[in-house]
């Protein structure tokens, strides 16, 4: 059977590792005074019995901890938890300190006798010591399980948001693919070569839309060729109502966002704004810089009764981010508003996955 040693937290024996040295040294010194280190053979032999005594000492005291800790879980029963570890803390020192001076007497330990009066100041010391170590080992217990209840929650509020954001993709691709299919239709009656163009092009949107449903985040360079070959079914339907333009740093190309984000502000900007030949709506996409795109259109509002189909720009301003722990800026003056959507570098990617 493996002898497994208690652990009140993931760090006591770490703290065992510092305060044993430390304590040695302090009683070995108040003992046996300058010919502790004077003395290499005393030294040497002190040390290491005081050392092995109080890693004995630390261990039992850590059973005691998880026992009590077991027994005495709730919030409300915290203080009683402390105070009777406490007390039996002290007890248990005073107890190998006492054996500790008898040890050293009895065995005549370089001609040493019991000082009441040092006993007496180093039992206190350590039991100063003691108490502080108690609330030390408290606190870190109890930040580890704040640590790990707060990155459990992370953890759901991420998934959440992934699963809310697929379904906003859902949303949108669902009521896309109508728009496509009749812009097909129209075009299939009217010019063959366009449909076979536009065919080609709705292929590669739902292609990519099916591919990526799952993915986290995927290069930006990777969601613009997407948005081209979106944008050619968008110039389908709305002709030269729709002015886009795509202007994107090289070095911003290799960057990652959440996919089909844009795919989603661009819904949300046609499904706000009125779009004729007479007043076209007019879309840049481009680096901003610092990590950044941004995403400009002119201001053309619909009657606000008559959007059913809104996509919620809130929804994917918080999905965004709690997945990527960033936020998406909105500005927005009388005539124009300007989104500005961030983006993660590779190694951002790679420490937040280790």
């Amino acid at each position: 059977m493996k002898l497994r040693l208690p652990q009140y937290t993931g760090k006591d024996y770490l703290v065992m590792l510092v305060i044993v040295p430390a304590f040695s040294l302090f009683i070995n010194y108040n003992i046996f005074g300058r010919s502790y280190f004077s003395n290499g053979r005393l030294f040497l032999l002190a040390s290491l019995i005081t050392g092995v005594g109080f890693c004995i000492d630390f261990i039992v005291c850590g059973w005691i901890a998880v026992a009590m800790k077991n027994r005495f879980p709730a919030e409300r029963q915290l203080m009683k938890r402390l105070t009777l570890m406490i007390l039996v803390f002290l007890l248990l020192t005073g107890l190998f300190l006492y054996s500790l001076f008898q040890l050293y007497e009895y065995f005549l330990f370089y001609s040493y006798e019991i000082n009441e009066v040092g006993f007496i100041w180093n039992y206190i010391s350590l039991g100063i010591i003691n108490v502080f170590l108690t609330f030390l080992m408290e606190g870190i217990s109890r930040y580890q399980s704040w640590k790990a209840k707060w990155e459990e929650t992370e953890q759901l509020k991420k998934s959440f948001a992934e699963r809310r954001l697929q379904g906003l993709r859902r949303q949108v691709n669902q009521h896309f693919l109508f728009e496509s299919l009749d812009s097909l239709s129209s075009l299939i009656r009217q010019e063959d070569d366009e449909a076979e163009f536009f065919l080609d092009e709705m292929s590669k949107v739902y292609r990519y839309m099916l591919q990526m449903d799952d993915e986290p985040l995927v290069t930006l360079d990777t969601e613009v060729k997407f948005i081209e070959s979106y944008r050619h079914l968008l110039q389908a339907r709305y002709g030269e109502a729709l002015r886009m333009e795509l202007n994107i740093a090289g070095c911003d190309r290799s960057k990652l966002l959440p996919p089909l984000s844009l795919q989603l502000i661009l819904e949300n900007i046609l499904s706000l704004n009125h779009i004729s030949n007479a007043n076209p709506l007019t879309i840049s996409i481009c680096s901003e810089g610092k990590d950044a795109i941004q995403i400009i259109n002119n201001l053309q509002p619909k009657n606000m009764e008559a959007v059913d189909d809104e996509v919620s720009l809130d929804n994917l301003s918080n999905n965004y981010r709690v997945l990527i722990n960033c936020p998406m800026m909105i500005d927005e003056s009388g005539t124009h508003r300007t989104i500005h959507l961030p983006l993660l570098t590779k190694k951002i990617k790679e420490e937040e996955i280790v």
